[in-house]
C-alpha cells in the first residue's frame, strides 16, 4: 500500500487518476493479450504464416511505456506488442493486419506486410521522405528477426543524444533532439544475451556512457533450452556486476525486479529514465519470473519442455493474472479514514475483460475484411475477364477450368490471381482478340502493381537519391600541385567537417592519429574529440553506432579499417542497414557512410578482395569502388547530399601515390552508378576496378606493343552498376569483352559479367566469349609472391587478352605456348 502511495504522490496524480491509469493500463494489457491469443489461432487455422507474441510480458512493457517520452527511441525484438500498444503506436487491428502481412502501409504502418508480425516501427520520415519533428513524437526504430541484431543500432541510438548535447553547430537541429534529454530503450530476451552483439554493444556503451536503458525480459528459456544452458550463475544481471558504477568508476546502473511486480516496476523504470536522461549514464533493467503462456512461438509446445510444476508457477505468476489480483485487493486509508480501492468489485474488472475480448475480435475482423477485401475484389475482375475469355477462345474448356479453379478458392491471395491469368495467356499463344490484349494488360498492371506492394523502397525513391545528384568535376590551378594522395583524402574531410556540422568520423585509430593512413591526419585536433573519434576494436558496434545515429539526422562515417574487417560487421550491414528503407516501405532511414579499405592487399586476412561475398549480402547499400582518392573523395561529397548508404572501399596501396589536389575541396562530386572510360581502343574492353587498374593498364602498354587496342573502363560503382548503360557501347565498338577482378572466381566478376551480358545485352555484340580474369580460388598466399600468384598480374592480364585475340587471329597473333 504505502508504495501504492508512493507512485500516485511522485507522479503527483490524485487517487482518482491514479485509479484510471491502472485501469486503462489493465486493459491494455488485456487488449494485448487476448490479440496473442487470437493471434495464435489464425495462424493455427492458416490465416496467418506464422506467430510470436508478446503474451507474458506485458506488466513491464506497460512500466516501460510510462517512462518513454516524446524524442526517445526503442530497439527491441518481437515481443514488443504491449509496449508499442501503451505508446499509442500500435492498435488491435493494426497488429493484425500485421499478421495477414497486408501489403498496404495504411493498414500495417509497421512494414506494410514486408515483416512478419511483432516487427514494430514508427514513422520517422513524411510521404515526400523528409524528416519529421521526431522530438514530438515516440520513436521506434524498425526491428528485425535476428536474435541480438537490435543490439548494434541501439547503441547509435543512444549515443545522438549525447552527441546533441556536446557538439556546437547542432543547436538548430530541434527535430531531432531537444540538447540531448532523449533515451534509447533497448529490449531483448534472455536467452539472446548470450548473442556476443548484446555483450560487444554493453561494453560499448558503458564505455561512451551513453543515455541507453537495456531491458532483459527474462521467462529462464531459450525456445526449449533452459537459462542454466544459457547464461552463467543463469543470471544476466549477475554476471553483469562488474558494469556496475561506483564512485571511482563510471559504469552502469543496474536494476533487478519481477516481471509482475507492477509497483516496484513503475519506480524502477522511473528511476531508471532520470538516471539516463539527466546523467548519461546506461542503465540495465533485469526483468525476472516471466513467462511465456502460449510457449515461444506458433510452431511448438512449451509442454513439450516445461515441467507441470514450472507450467503451474506460469500460471499463477503470470503477469497479468498478478495485476488483476493486486487491483483486486488493493485498499487504501485516506486521511478522512475512507477506504480507496480501484474496483468495488470483481465484476468491475470481468467487464474490463469482456470489452477488450470483445473490440480485439471486431479489430481481426476488421483486419481480415479490409485484407482479402481488396484481394477478393481483384479476384472478381480476373474471374470475369477470363469468363470472357474463355467463351471466345479455341482453349476455353482449359481456361474455364482455370477460372473456375481461382472461383473456387475461399480465401485467395495475389498469387493465386497471377498463376490462373498468367497460365491463361499460354493457350491465348496463337490467337488475337481484344479480349487477350485486355488480358495481357491486366497481367502487366497487377505486376508493376506488385513491385510497388513488394519490391519498392530498396533504395531512396525520393529527390535526395543518389542518382538524381549530378557530378562537379574537380578544379586545379593552372600549376600543377601533385601531393600524397592521402592529403586529399585528408584536406577533403576537412572541407566536409566545416561544411556538415552534423558529420562525425569515427573508427579504429581514427581519431588520435588520424587514421592508420594519415587520411584524418589533425582533424580530431581541429574539430573535437566528439565528431573525429576513436573506437575499440569492435566493428558490428562500429556500424551500429553509424545506423542509430543516421537514424536521427546526423551524417555518420564509419571507419572499418581493412575492408577484410567488414566480415564482422556484415550480419548488421546485410540484415539491418540494407534492409531498412525496404522492410518500412520507405518510412525510416539511415544515411551512413562506411568508409574503409582494401584491393591488393597480401596474406589470408588482409586479401581486400572479398567483393563477391559483399555485393551479394548487401542489396540496399552502395557499394563504391573508386580508382584512386580524388574519386572517393568525390564519393563522399557526393553521398552527404543524397539520403543512401554507402560503402567506400579507399585503394590500401593508393595513399602515397601522388595525385594533384583539386581546389575544390568539399564540392567536387563522383557520379554514383557510373563508369568512366579511362583510355580508348578499337579491340577490346576491359573492365575493372579499384587497385586492379592501375595492373590493367600496365598490361595494356605492353599490348599496345605487339598491335591491340584496348579500351579500358572503370567501373567506379558495383551497386549501382553502369546506370547509362556505356559499357555495352564499348563493346558494340571491339566486340569483345574482358572483366578483370582481384576477387575469387564466380564473385564480383560474374556480377559483372551477369550486368554486362544480360542486362545490357552485350551479347549481342561479342565476336568472341566473354571472358573473367579473377583471383586463385583460395585466398592470397602472404607476401608479394603470394599476391603474384594469388591474384591476376600484369602477365596474366596481357597473356589472357593475348589468348583471346589469337582466338580471333591465329594468323596474327601467334599462340605464345
Amino acid at each position: 500500500m504505502m508504495q501504492s502511495t508512493e507512485i500516485a504522490n511522485t507522479q503527483k496524480l490524485s487517487f482518482n487518476d491514479f485509479k484510471k491509469e491502472v485501469l486503462n493500463d489493465y486493459k491494455i494489457a488485456r487488449i494485448s493479450r487476448e490479440c496473442s491469443l487470437l493471434g495464435r489461432r489464425e495462424v493455427l487455422t492458416g490465416k496467418a504464416k506464422f506467430g510470436i507474441f508478446g503474451d507474458g510480458k506485458e506488466v513491464p512493457q506497460l512500466a516501460m511505456a510510462k517512462a518513454f517520452k516524446n524524442g526517445d527511441f526503442r530497439s527491441g525484438y518481437y515481443r514488443d506488442q504491449t509496449f508499442m500498444m501503451a505508446i499509442g503506436e500500435l492498435t488491435a487491428q493494426q497488429f493484425f493486419a500485421g499478421l495477414y502481412a497486408h501489403a498496404d502501409i495504411n493498414q500495417d504502418p509497421m512494414s506494410a506486410g514486408r515483416q512478419m508480425g511483432g516487427h514494430f516501427a514508427t514513422h520517422s520520415l513524411n510521404e515526400n521522405g523528409e524528416w519529421k519533428n521526431l522530438t514530438a513524437q515516440k520513436n521506434s526504430s524498425s526491428d528485425i528477426s535476428p536474435t541480438a541484431g537490435q543490439m548494434p543500432r541501439l547503441l547509435g541510438l543512444a549515443q545522438a543524444s549525447k552527441i546533441y548535447r556536446n557538439v556546437k553547430g547542432l543547436e538548430n537541429h530541434t527535430s531531432f533532439s531537444n540538447e540531448g534529454n532523449e533515451v534509447a530503450w533497448g529490449t531483448i530476451g534472455n536467452a539472446s544475451t548470450s548473442e556476443g552483439l548484446f555483450f560487444e554493444t554493453i561494453n560499448a556503451a558503458g564505455v561512451l556512457q551513453v543515455p541507453m536503458v537495456m531491458n532483459v525480459w527474462d521467462d529462464e528459456y531459450g525456445i526449449s533450452v533452459h537459462a542454466k544452458h544459457q547464461t552463467t550463475k543463469e543470471s544476466i544481471s549477475e554476471i553483469l556486476k562488474g558494469f556496475q558504477r561506483d564512485t571511482k568508476n563510471k559504469g552502469y546502473e543496474i536494476f533487478v525486479v519481477n516481471g509482475w511486480d507492477y509497483v516496484q516496476l513503475i519506480d524502477v523504470y522511473n528511476k531508471a529514465s532520470k538516471i539516463a536522461r539527466e546523467e548519461h549514464v546506461p542503465v540495465l533493467i533485469h526483468v525476472k519470473e516471466l513467462t511465456q503462456p502460449q510457449g515461444h512461438s506458433t510452431s511448438g509446445s512449451h509442454e513439450r519442455y516445461k515441467s507441470k510444476e514450472r507450467l503451474q508457477w506460469e500460471q499463477d505468476f503470470d503477469c497479468v493474472t498478478q495485476m488483476r489480483k493486486w487491483i483486486l485487493e488493493f485498499e487504501l486509508q485516506d486521511e478522512d479514514g475512507k477506504i480507496l480501492k480501484f474496483v468495488d468489485s470483481e465484476e468491475d474488472l470481468i467487464n474490463i475483460e469482456k470489452e477488450s475480448k470483445k473490440s480485439v475480435s471486431k479489430a481481426k475482423r476488421d483486419a481480415w475484411a479490409a485484407f482479402t477485401g481488396e484481394i477478393k475484389a481483384e479476384t472478381k475482375t480476373a474471374i470475369s475477364l477470363l469468363t470472357r475469355i474463355s467463351e471466345k477462345s479455341s482453349n476455353g474448356t482449359f481456361i474455364s477450368k482455370l477460372k473456375n479453379d481461382l472461383e473456387t478458392i475461399n480465401e485467395p491471395i495475389r498469387k493465386d490471381i497471377l498463376v490462373a491469368t498468367r497460365k491463361t495467356l499460354r493457350y491465348l499463344k496463337d490467337e488475337n482478340f481484344s479480349e487477350k490484349i485486355e488480358l495481357q494488360n491486366f497481367i502487366k498492371k497487377y505486376l508493376q502493381e506488385a513491385y510497388s506492394k513488394y519490391s519498392s523502397h530498396l533504395m531512396s525513391e525520393t529527390e535526395m537519391a543518389t542518382g538524381n545528384i549530378l557530378e562537379i568535376a574537380p578544379e586545379y590551378t593552372s600549376e600543377e600541385k601533385l601531393v600524397d594522395a592521402r592529403v586529399i583524402m585528408r584536406d577533403n574531410f576537412d572541407a566536409i567537417l566545416k561544411k556538415h556540422p552534423e558529420v562525425l568520423i569515427f573508427g579504429e585509430d581514427a581519431g588520435y592519429i588520424g587514421d592508420v593512413n594519415q587520411g584524418l591526419e589533425g582533424l580530431q585536433e581541429k574539430f573535437g574529440e566528439f565528431r573525429v573519434s576513436d573506437t575499440g576494436i569492435r566493428e558490428a558496434t562500429i556500424l551500429g553506432q553509424g545506423i542509430g545515429m543516421a537514424m536521427r539526422g546526423l551524417r555518420p562515417i564509419a571507419e572499418i579499417q581493412y575492408l577484410d574487417y567488414l566480415l564482422y560487421a556484415l550480419q548488421i550491414m546485410s540484415d539491418d542497414l540494407a534492409t531498412l528503407r525496404y522492410r518500412t516501405f520507405g518510412k525510416q532511414k539511415a544515411p551512413l557512410i562506411i568508409r574503409t579499405r582494401g584491393h591488393r592487399l597480401e596474406g589470408i586476412w588482409h586479401a581486400g578482395s572479398p567483393m563477391g561475398g559483399i555485393i551479394n549480402n548487401v542489396r540496399g547499400i552502395h557499394v563504391l569502388v573508386p580508382r584512386n582518392m580524388t574519386k572517393a573523395a568525390g564519393f563522399y561529397n557526393t553521398l552527404l547530399e543524397g539520403d543512401d548508404p554507402a560503402l567506400v572501399i579507399e585503394c590500401l596501396n593508393g595513399y602515397r601515390l601522388k595525385e594533384e589536389l583539386p581546389t575544390n575541396l568539399g564540392d567536387f562530386k563522383t557520379p554514383i552508378g557510373v563508369v568512366e572510360t579511362i583510355k580508348q581502343g578499337t579491340d577490346i574492353t576491359i573492365i575493372s576496378y579499384g587497385s586492379t587498374i592501375r595492373i590493367v593498364e600496365e598490361a595494356v602498354k605492353d599490348l599496345a606493343q605487339v598491335g591491340i587496342s584496348v579500351e579500358i573502363i572503370d567501373a567506379q560503382s558495383l551497386l549501382p552498376f553502369d546506370l547509362n548503360h556505356d559499357t555495352v557501347k564499348s563493346i558494340a565498338k571491339t566486340n569483345r569483352l574482358l572483366v578483370v577482378d582481384e576477387d575469387v572466381p564466380g564473385g564480383a566478376s560474374a556480377y559483372l559479367l551477369q550486368e554486362i551480358v544480360e542486362t545490357q545485352n552485350g551479347y549481342k555484340h561479342l565476336d568472341s566469349k566473354p571472358a573473367t580474369l579473377t583471383s586463385k580460388a583460395h585466398r592470397p598466399a602472404y607476401g608479394t609472391d603470394g599476391d603474384y600468384f594469388s591474384k591476376p598480374s600484369a602477365e596474366d592480364v596481357f597473356e589472357k587478352v593475348y589468348e583471346i585475340m589469337h582466338e580471333s587471329n591465329p594468323e596474327k597473333f601467334k599462340s605464345l605456348y
